[in-house]
């Protein structure tokens, strides 16, 4: 399970980040993983009570957004889910595509208290 080592990496960029902007309380810290991550939610979710076990962000929240997995045809220009669509366009039903997201995982937000 990589998740861990990366979410305590997140821990520290945060951590950085309200030394350098003076913040001395955070209550949430938010999320986006792209279905295509090799990152899993639920391990995230369940890694992250380890993760902050001892710091200053021990009784923070985590909040995850899904990024969906979306791309364009090559074909017909429409815009769909690869995933609930097998990577087949819905519309003329070509394999071609382009990513537009879903390989996320960035801290969006850090909401102080």
């Amino acid at each position: 399970m990589h998740e861990l080592g990366v979410v305590m990496e997140v821990v520290k960029t945060v951590q950085r980040f309200a030394k350098e902007n003076g913040v001395t309380q955070i209550d949430t810290i938010v999320l986006q993983i792209g279905e295509l991550s090799s990152m899993i939610p639920r391990y995230v979710h369940e890694c992250y009570p380890a993760a902050v076990d001892g710091t200053e962000l021990d009784q923070t929240k985590l909040k995850i957004e899904i990024i969906p997995a979306n791309a364009l045809c090559k074909n017909c220009q429409q815009v769909f889910n690869i995933m609930k669509n097998r990577s087949i366009c819905p519309e003329c039903e070509s394999p071609e595509w382009g990513l537009l997201s879903g390989r996320e995982f960035t801290i969006k937000e850090i909401v102080a208290c």
